[in-house]
């Protein structure tokens, strides 16, 4: 990505679609999980009362996920948003911990990390 507006859209188009993925598998689920995205910050809050934390960086051009198994960063590479230690998507990443600490299924496709 080229300018920090470029990042900041696909950016939240990416906090988007991952709102609109937990949406729908808290639809077909009995599991309490609340979340809410304001100004690049989704906030994902577990029956537990644990927290994930999917946000925007700007100054680095990353997406940041904390979560209890530990922090993660991403970044555009080969059109995903990929961690820059393990490679892992994003999407598939996060599907991961959201079944591992909140009991929650949810279906993220490969989360494009490119401006619509």
């Amino acid at each position: 990505m080229s300018s920090d507006s470029e990042f900041t859209a696909a950016a939240d188009r990416t906090l988007a679609a991952i709102g609109s993925a937990l949406d729908a598998a808290l639809a077909d689920s009995d599991i309490d999980v609340d979340w809410s995205l304001n100004d690049g910050i989704l906030e994902i809050e577990c029956e537990d009362g644990s927290k994930l934390i999917v946000n925007r960086h700007l100054p680095n051009r990353e997406i940041w996920v904390a979560a209890r198994a530990g922090g993660f960063h991403y970044k555009p590479r080969d059109g995903y948003w990929r961690d820059t230690r393990s490679g892992g998507e994003l999407g598939a990443v996060l599907a991961d911990l959201l079944h591992d600490q909140a009991g929650l299924d949810v279906a993220i496709q490969a989360l494009a990390a490119t401006v619509a």
